[in-house]
């Protein structure tokens, strides 16, 4: 009487597949299982009806048991299987976008346009990833929020005024523009996928590691497909500038984008992406004598202040190519 509802109820998982199976004529195994139960079961039963010395039903019960347990822990490491491979789809498509396609855009944008028209349409991502940040996650899109997005851009703008206009009588320069801005767009897309696995609980720096390989693995496969050379300079300033960007450039400058990116969201941290410009043309102007116009210090000041014009140098060094964008590889190069 105890051990009929109990083989019933817990079995019923068995019995069901079992049954189903032999509806097709296939066989799977809970078949041989559901019959060694049933067998055990009956064998017990009729035991019991003949006053026989010995009956089983605890042992038909007991393999279920230890079945179910079985099945149980099956299903748990087949989610975790599946959480698993769908971790390692999202950090695929967060590297490929924000460290191999979005880097892999900007470099053919450059072999149209200057740099510096390259990082005044990369400046735009901070209309991008706000509206992005509206549609994929439903976060309020503010007039404040816009305004400032409008004066970053105008501001980037000025600082790169000249080689803007001479944009305007290249030939390819559309070209370089469609590159440039497709590389926005998938740096933005890299940002949002960011947040989402941020949203759900994947840690900033594993995640980013993750990231950077297939990041790699993207540029690997592109520099393949194009036909791109290997080079490498065995000499010590490019193995140091190497080594700089390997571990500052990218290790700690991502590392900490994306955690401002996990606790401010997308749109206020694209924000760095207007800054970055401004600290290349300062360190340009250190270390590479860059010359400082009207029109350059109108794009960094306040609007309430009048514009700086700061002195020209006597002597023009050679141009120093400076990083200008986070997540890209545009220049700074002082005007011609």
């Amino acid at each position: 009487m105890i051990a009929l509802p109990a083989l019933a109820y817990s079995g019923r998982i068995f019995f069901a597949s079992a049954w189903q199976a032999l509806k097709h004529r296939q066989t799977n195994m809970d078949v041989p299982i559901s019959i060694g139960v049933l067998l055990a079961f009956g064998m017990s039963l009729y035991d019991t009806i003949h006053h026989a010395p010995h009956a089983y039903f605890d042992a038909s019960i007991s393999l279920l048991f230890f079945l179910l347990i079985g099945r149980t822990l099956d299903h748990m490491m087949r989610e975790r299987a599946r959480d698993a491979v769908r971790g390692l789809g999202k950090l695929a498509a967060f590297g490929a976008t924000l460290f191999g396609l979005n880097y892999i855009a900007v470099y053919w944008a450059e072999q149209y346009v200057a740099s510096g028209l390259v990082a005044i349409v990369f400046s735009t991502i901070v209309f991008m990833n706000p509206i992005g940040a509206r549609f994929a996650f439903g976060v309020p899109l503010t007039v404040r929020t816009l305004v400032a997005a409008a004066l970053g851009v105008a501001g980037i703008a000025l600082l790169f005024l000249p080689e803007l206009d001479a944009a305007r009588h290249g030939g390819t320069a559309a070209l370089g523009i469609v590159f440039a801005f497709a590389g926005t767009v998938i740096a933005t897309v890299g940002n949002l996928i960011a947040v989402r696995n941020h949203n759900a609980g994947l840690p900033t720096f594993p995640a980013t590691a993750w990231g950077m390989a297939y990041g790699t693995l993207t540029a690997v496969l592109a520099a393949a497909a194009t036909g791109v050379p290997w080079t490498f300079d065995a000499r010590l300033p490019y193995v140091a500038s190497l080594l700089y960007l390997a571990l500052f450039g990218s290790v700690v400058a991502f590392g900490a984008y994306l955690t401002l990116l996990k606790r401010i969201g997308a749109g206020p941290a694209a924000f760095v992406n207007v800054i970055v410009p401004i600290v290349a043309l300062l360190l340009s102007t250190l270390g590479c004598m860059y010359a400082w116009y009207s029109h350059s210090t109108n794009g960094v000041q306040k609007p309430n202040r009048p514009p700086m014009i700061a002195p020209t140098p006597i002597a023009m060094a050679q141009p120093c190519e400076m990083p200008a964008t986070v997540g890209s590889s545009s220049v700074a190069r002082p005007p011609a």
